[in-house]
């Protein structure tokens, strides 16, 4: 059994068993995977893989605890080579950072700017998506951090973290008739035309929950993942935006009438994640500590020395996080 055959079955299986497209990720040949995989199956005595014809179609119940297996193994060889570069090049490497465009856009950039000041040495990848990319881009070891708000069922095997929390805002025209109310009530913001973000997408769940609770159907006419869309959509009259706050400039969107929404909205939870047995560098925990200064080198120990989520949440119960 050899690390490359491992890293071949995982693979196969990152790329939904195209193992041409496996082969083209890993500099490799085509011929050359399958013959590897053959002989894995082969000493191990199972199919990893069932087939047609020359063709990969559907994992084996074995497959899927051997590949979960090696998985486990490769995330292990990769933290000993992060053992290694900690000792030998301490402020050299790279970090993976998986959020959405909000996150990127809003929360991060000055951290970042601060953390690559600190650490020049260290390259820095930002790759957006949705949850769902996101979750599976830390899963599949594309990514060191995954920065999420929606969908943290998807995030089962990563150790979770709270950072902070935050809210929305209804962004309008001027002369529109909701800015002139004195407190806006979710039956008023019924009455219009919504621009917002596509569900699934920073806070969406919150908003539908809302006009769920009143019993109201919101009329959405248009969502975008991206909060400078909405806000392009809002300037041209097509309806009134609801966006996280932090998405707000107050002089890039002077020409918008905001309105805080706190009082309408339950406020949303940002979390950063890390596979479990993943080796946290140096810089990996000034990273976690410069995005929210209560997570701290200990407090971090202490959450990996946790044997569930449940234990997690419950460390940082009593204490007060950030609002954005």
């Amino acid at each position: 059994m050899k690390l490359q055959q491992l890293r071949y079955i995982v693979e196969v299986l990152n790329h939904n068993l195209n193992v041409s497209a496996t082969a083209d990720s890993l500099y490799t040949s085509q011929p050359g995977i399958s013959k590897q995989v053959r002989m894995l199956e082969d000493e191990l005595g199972v199919q990893i893989f069932e087939r047609s014809g020359k063709h990969l179609t559907k994992v084996t119940l074995a497959g899927q605890e051997v590949i979960g297996i090696a998985r486990q193994i490769l995330s292990q060889v990769e933290a000993i080579r992060s053992v290694a570069g900690e000792y030998t090049q301490p402020d050299q490497g790279k970090l993976n950072i998986a959020t959405t465009h909000t996150q990127a856009r809003y929360a991060l950039p000055t951290m970042i700017k601060d953390f690559m000041q600190r650490y020049p040495s260290v390259t820095l990848h930002m790759h957006q998506g949705s949850p769902e990319q996101i979750s599976e881009a830390a899963a599949k070891g594309k990514a060191d951090f995954a920065i999420a708000t929606e969908a943290l069922h998807l995030y089962q095997d990563l150790i979770m973290l709270p950072c902070y929390h935050w809210n929305r805002s209804i962004i309008s025209p001027p002369d529109h008739p909701l800015g002139k109310l004195d407190n806006v009530s979710i039956t008023d913001l019924g009455q219009y035309p919504i621009v917002t973000y596509v569900h699934g997408f920073t806070g969406r769940s919150e908003l539908d929950r809302a006009f769920n609770e009143a019993g109201i159907k919101p009329n959405v006419v248009f969502t975008a993942t991206d909060a400078d869309v909405i806000k392009t959509y809002v300037r041209m009259g097509l309806g009134v935006g609801v966006v996280a706050s932090m998405a707000i400039d107050a002089n890039y969107d002077a020409d918008l009438k905001t309105i805080p929404a706190e009082h309408l909205f339950a406020p949303s939870t940002t979390k950063i994640g890390f596979r479990k047995g993943t080796f946290l560098r140096s810089y990996m925990y000034d990273f976690l500590e410069g995005f929210a200064p209560h997570l701290t080198r200990s407090r971090v120990d202490d959450a990996i020395a946790k044997k569930s989520q449940e234990e997690i949440d419950q460390l940082f119960k009593g204490i007060e996080l950030p609002t954005l």
